[in-house]
């Protein structure tokens, strides 16, 4: 079992930056990815990040540019920088992690962007 926890929501102005973080733990080894992705009220979960165990990013056009995954493995969290965020990018957040053919998710932490 794999337990994730989110954390480094909160609010912002449009233009601003948000880091956060996914911290994993218990069954942890050969993950195979971490991935960010957010939730808007009323509409569907969408994929805002991936990094896959060998270090291949993924990002969709909405955040490229703006968007950084990475992970430290020492500590096995993955950190979601978040830079000129705009109204748009208000949602809640949330943070997966897959191990064998098992995705185990977070509780996520809101982002709010203020105009």
């Amino acid at each position: 079992q794999v337990q994730v926890v989110e954390s480094g929501g909160g609010l912002v102005q449009a233009g601003g930056s948000l880091r956060l973080s996914c911290a994993a733990s218990g069954s942890i080894f050969s993950l195979n990815a971490m991935r960010w992705y957010r939730q808007a009220p009323g509409k569907r979960r969408d994929l805002v990040a991936s990094m896959v165990s060998g270090g291949t990013t993924y990002y969709p056009d909405s955040v490229k540019g703006r968007f950084t995954i990475s992970r430290d493995a020492t500590k096995d969290t993955a950190y979601l920088q978040m830079n000129n965020l705009k109204p748009e990018d208000t949602a809640v957040y949330y943070c997966s992690v897959v191990r064998g053919v098992t995705t185990y998710w977070g509780q996520g932490t809101q982002v709010t962007v203020s105009s």
